[in-house]
């Protein structure tokens, strides 16, 4: 074993002319005082990783087990509700080639989110940021909007007795007719959501 200061490299000859090479000493101290310092180091990046996958499962918005039938296109009118403070967006659902498109926009036209599903995925539409709220928003509609003879297949897990509906630990949907609704999500905010009526601003 090496002392403290002692330094790596071939020493003198002793004993007899025999070179002594320490190389191989140094070598083993060096890797017994790293490994543990890299095998910390792996252990922190797998536990990181490890919870941004977790994370990101936990946020992942439920789709259904295929695609409801539902009476496309639509126009329907958002209201976000949170704090006493009020937002108001149109949602345009309408079904391109193999999936359907979302598109929505503010009052004055102005684009704010744009998804397609397609085979059970959901993928970028144009160049928009990317925009979390409203893909759980709208997987959140799309659960509403399931008819009421596909939703056991479709979300095994949601209940519906009378004008409510819920998929416990995601979305709750009051009704006041079909296509009309309140959306309450577990931690907010919640949306009122009812058919577009005239032409599109």
């Amino acid at each position: 074993m090496f002392g403290a200061n002692q330094s790596c490299g071939s020493e003198p000859a002793r004993d007899g002319g025999v070179s002594v090479d320490t190389d191989v000493g140094c070598t083993a101290a060096f890797a017994s005082r790293l490994t543990p310092t890299w095998a910390a180091h792996v252990r922190k990046i797998l536990l990181l990783g490890g919870m941004v996958l977790l994370s990101a499962c936990a946020s992942h918005a439920p789709l259904p087990a295929k695609t409801p039938n539902l009476t496309l296109p639509q126009q329907l009118h958002i209201q976000r509700i949170e704090a006493e403070q009020r937002q108001d967006w149109v949602l345009v659902i309408a079904r391109e080639g193999p999936g359907i498109r979302w598109s929505m926009m503010d009052l004055l036209g102005i684009p704010q989110a744009r998804q397609k599903l397609i085979d059970g995925e959901w993928q970028a539409d144009g160049l928009l940021p990317p925009n979390p709220e409203a893909r759980e928003l709208f997987a959140a509609i799309l659960f509403a909007l399931t008819p009421r003879d596909e939703l056991r297949d479709n979300y095994p897990a949601a209940w519906q007795h009378g004008a409510q509906r819920s998929l416990p630990e995601h979305w709750e949907v009051r009704y006041s007719q079909p296509s009309s609704f309140q959306l309450n999500l577990p931690k907010g905010p919640h949306y009122l959501v009812s058919p577009l009526s005239g032409e599109m601003p």
